[in-house]
């Protein structure tokens, strides 16, 4: 029976859609019998870059000549040997394959076509979608797709210098303001919930633009809907205290108020409490990782750049892979400007950069 090799990626994380998915494992099921049958086949097919690529290749089953392989034999004196390929007189000839089997591989290789092509013009749609809300939202390119998160992913490590000094520090939640990665994307965090536009959640969700939300439920006042909204569009939401303390100035007892009874706030009208926690003005002591800690946080992001309208503040030069930019649910009451606008100045920034923004959670 000849080799056969049938190889196929995974759809969601190759580029190749259902559809071509489908059509390659039908034909590398033809193949396969065809193969069985004896048949000396040899098909490949591909796709887009990182697409399935399927290849069927056999052989004669009779061997060569000196092969010492029935129909290996050194012919008789004054007989001649069978041409290379075809059986010897009265020798029964390969099995043909039915031909059935040849219709459907080549239904298959129809189907694989179509389907690269499908592909090919639906990426085509999201582009030109994604840069005609790019054109309605004042940018003048689209943001950069991020590429398909880690399989494996694991907490950073407190940053060097924040942490805590004392005995037992051990498991305490690790506070970092970048992400290792090799990846060239940053992550957008959004504090508070002063500013409730939907405009902001609208052009969040045409752009593409994935974020985590960390809220105060003095600022958010009642306006949960909102963020409701937000979280059914793919936001994540996260504590950032229940009154926007100054966490190291208050009590332990004080500081579980405000950190539990935030998480009690978000469980109340979402469902679940947070995992991860942003002390207000990124100040916290040991007692605030401890009652976070107790109260089921498991890290601490603070940020590395912070987004205004119109400007950017760096913690260090310039953005980093893996960087956390924060910016915050505020308008022009709060600001010289519009949270549309700070969204503006964050993404033309980073794609001018050359950097995507991911989704924060997909990387911890």
């Amino acid at each position: 029976m000849g080799k056969i090799w049938f190889t196929a990626t995974n759809p969601r994380t190759s580029g190749v859609g259902p559809a071509l998915a489908r059509s390659a494992a039908l034909l590398g099921a033809a193949l396969l019998v065809a193969g069985c049958a004896g048949t000396e086949t040899s098909v490949r097919t591909s796709s887009a870059p990182g697409g399935s690529a399927s290849e069927v290749s056999g052989a004669p089953r009779s061997g060569a000549p000196g092969s010492g392989l029935p129909g290996s034999e050194t012919p008789a004196p004054g007989t001649s040997a069978p041409a290379s390929g075809a059986p010897g007189p009265g020798a029964p000839g390969p099995a043909a394959a039915p031909r059935g089997l040849a219709e459907e591989a080549r239904q298959g290789t129809e189907a694989i076509r179509g389907a690269v092509e499908a592909e090919a013009r639906e990426a085509e749609a999201r582009k030109a979608a994604l840069l005609a809300a790019a054109r309605r939202w004042g940018l003048p390119r689209a943001p950069l797709l991020a590429p398909p998160p880690p399989r494996t992913t694991s907490l950073p490590p407190t940053r060097r210098g924040f942490g805590v000094n004392g005995p037992r520090t051990r498991g305490l939640p690790p506070v970092f303001t970048r992400v290792p990665t090799r990846d060239r994307v940053v992550f957008l965090t959004i504090d508070d919930g002063v500013d409730q536009d939907p405009a902001t959640l609208r052009m969040l969700r045409e752009l593409h633009v994935p974020y985590t939300a960390f809220l105060s439920d003095d600022a958010v006042d009642g306006g949960w809907e909102y963020f409701r909204a937000a979280h059914e569009q793919g936001a994540s939401l996260q504590n950032h205290t229940l009154l926007h303390r100054y966490l190291p100035g208050l009590s332990r007892a004080a500081q579980r108020h405000e950190i539990c009874g935030m998480q009690d706030t978000l469980r109340r009208h979402y469902g679940r409490a947070a995992t991860l926690f942003r002390p207000p003005y990124g100040s916290y002591n040991r007692d605030t990782l401890e009652v976070a800690r107790s109260c089921g946080i498991r890290a601490v992001p603070l940020w590395e750049a912070e987004v205004f309208p119109g400007r950017v503040v760096y913690r260090d030069s310039d953005l980093h892979p893996g960087d956390l930019v924060l910016t915050h649910f505020q308008g022009r009451a709060q600001w010289n400007g519009s949270m549309a606008d700070a969204l503006r100045t964050f993404l033309r920034t980073v794609t001018e950069k050359g950097y995507a923004v991911a989704r924060l959670e997909d990387y911890i």
